[in-house]
C-alpha cells in the first residue's frame, strides 16, 4: 500500500469514527434529556397489567428464627405497571423476555432486557413497568424476607 493510499484511509477512518462519536454524543443527549425529565414514567396510582404466578420457590432457610426466600416469576402484560411500591426487603429482578423499566424515585429510569438484572435494596421505594405495547414482559423476582413479608408495599403518588 502507498503512502497516499494509506493516509486516504486513514482519513476516511479518522471522518467515520468522528461521525459515529457524534451520533452517540446526539443520542446520548437525548436520552439524558429524557431521563433528566420530571416523571418519564407512566403515571398509574393503581397495579394493572401483572398477572399473577404462584411462587416458583418459597422456603425457610435452616437455622434461621423465621426467614424465608422466595423466587417469583411476574408477567406484566403489554402496557403492565406496578407504580410506586417498596418491598421490606432486599429485591433482584432478573429479565427473562421483554423490556422493563425500573425506577427508583429520584432517579433516572433503567431499561432491562432479557438476560440483565437488577439489585433493589430493602426499602427502597420504586416503580417498574413493561415498555412494550405488544409484548409481554416476564421476569423473576429473588428475595430473603421474614416469612410471608417480602411482596410489594403500594406508596401512595407524590404530588
Amino acid at each position: 500500500m502507498t503512502r497516499t493510499s494509506l493516509c486516504s484511509v486513514i482519513v476516511f477512518v479518522t471522518i467515520g469514527l468522528a461521525g459515529m462519536l457524534a451520533a452517540q454524543s446526539t443520542a446520548g443527549q437525548a436520552m439524558q434529556k429524557m431521563a433528566q425529565s420530571p416523571n418519564p414514567k407512566p403515571q398509574a396510582k393503581e397495579k394493572r397489567g401483572v398477572i399473577p404466578h404462584a411462587p416458583l420457590l418459597k422456603s425457610i432457610l435452616p437455622n434461621t428464627a423465621n426467614q424465608e426466600v422466595a423466587v417469583y416469576e411476574t408477567e406484566y402484560a403489554p402496557g403492565g405497571i406496578n407504580p410506586r411500591h417498596l418491598h421490606p426487603a432486599a429485591i433482584t429482578f432478573y429479565v427473562l423476555s421483554g423490556t422493563g423499566v425500573w425506577q427508583d424515585d429520584d432517579k433516572p429510569p433503567i431499561t432491562l432486557k432479557a438476560g440483565d438484572s437488577l439489585f433493589v435494596p430493602a426499602g427502597t421505594i420504586h416503580s417498574h413497568w413493561n415498555a412494550s405495547t405488544t409484548e409481554p414482559l416476564r421476569f423473576l423476582e429473588f428475595m430473603v424476607a421474614e416469612k410471608d413479608k417480602g411482596r410489594a408495599i403500594p406508596q401512595p403518588m407524590q404530588d
